[in-house]
């Protein structure tokens, strides 16, 4: 299948580690951004065929997992009522919120329905005008103009009863904060394609300049991942640092200019909570005034609605790259994909998911 299976050719794959073995003398800290990158990395067992001095650390970059705690109360809340209908992707119906979780809500007897894009729920929408319709809009930068351009749309043809609760967040933000805390240690990112797919890779120049971090943007099948690591490995051996893009395929300098131009229409830079790192400055969207008739958060009164994180997840260091879910005396026992703890474990992109697939056998007892 074209760009697929040349992108899983093992031949290829071990020329490539062949190359990063007789390049790399340094011990480097590498972190993929992307949870599909991590459950690729622990699939085909990339990070065991690497040279030791090599080490991949998971960073932030599960939506779903980093989707607020009180996010997820606030659409139990919403889901509860007779009046609504709230709609999402099916990966958020399993993540805990403070007392349960949507499926929950679902066998209890509330509308929750599960759609694969935003203009299903615009449909929904219209077919129950007796009927509030909230689409739980969550994600990076990926899934920002499909979600912009549904309630754009929704004010061209007046559809007064839809509505999105949103809980966006941007990557770059996310590296800053990274590269700012004592406990970093990583010394090269790989960025993720998706996101760079809409928005290219131009805002990355900053981060390298400022931090002195080398970036490469990086597919998702195991040639991608390694010749990413490549491409890193080269920089930092020869002390250089610049942003560069591995998946050319997909992804250019400045990205999907349109879709842009519709998330900065409906959409506004603010600052946001990550479920278990806390507060990112200018690292989060939300719907812009003239378009809050359609933010559901406004409409239904949400705002007072906070939540604590569970004291045993783990899930914030694990984000952060600072611990692998093995470490966590949780995992694979009290917190598994069926009865999470924390939404890493349950979301298809978490790192603790990936590891509980493909790595059990490592958890600390």
């Amino acid at each position: 299948m074209k760009y697929l299976d040349e992108y899983r050719d093992a031949r290829i794959a071990r020329a490539l580690l062949a190359e990063i073995a007789q390049e790399v003398r340094g011990h480097w800290v590498l972190m993929e951004i992307c949870g599909g990158q991590t459950h690729t990395i622990m699939r085909y067992g990339l990070d065991e065929l690497l040279p030791k001095n090599i080490e991949l650390v998971h960073g932030p970059g599960c939506p779903v997992c980093v989707t607020p705690l009180e996010t997820i109360d606030k659409a139990l809340e919403l889901a509860s009522r007779p009046d609504i209908i709230l709609v999402s992707y099916g990966d958020m119906l399993r993540v805990p919120g403070s007392t349960n979780d949507l499926f929950t809500i679902k066998a209890k007897g509330g509308d929750v329905r599960v759609v694969y894009s935003p203009t299903e729920a615009l449909k929904i929408a219209r077919q129950n005008p007796g009927r509030g319709v909230v689409f739980l809009a969550v994600g990076f930068e990926t899934t920002a103009p499909a979600n912009a351009m549904a309630v754009w749309q929704a004010k061209e043809e007046k559809i007064h009863n839809f509505s999105v609760l949103v809980s966006h967040v941007l990557v770059p933000p996310a590296i800053r904060a990274l590269m700012t805390s004592s406990e970093c240690r990583v010394n090269g990112f790989i960025a993720p394609g998706h996101v760079c797919t809409v928005m290219g890779y131009e805002e990355y120049e900053a981060l390298v300049r400022d931090f002195r971090v080398p970036i490469v943007v990086g597919g998702f099948e195991p040639v991608d991942l390694l010749e990413a690591v490549l491409m890193l490995v080269r920089q930092l051996e020869k002390g250089e640092a610049r942003a560069e893009n591995q998946y050319v395929r997909s992804v250019n300098y400045e990205g999907n200019l349109p879709a842009q131009r519709v998330v900065k229409e409906v959409f506004e830079i603010v600052d946001q909570k990550w479920r278990g790192i806390g507060t990112i400055p200018a690292s989060g969207l939300r719907v812009r005034d003239a378009y809050g008739d359609y933010d559901a958060s406004r409409i239904y009164g949400l705002a007072s609605i906070t939540a604590e994180e569970p004291a045993e997840c783990i899930s914030a260091k694990v984000l952060q790259g600072l611990k692998k879910p093995t470490d966590c005396p949780a995992f694979g026992m009290r917190c598994t994909p069926h009865n999470p703890l924390g939404a890493p474990m349950v979301s298809s992109e978490g790192a603790c998911a990936a590891y509980y697939n493909y790595r059990r056998d490592l958890a600390v007892r």
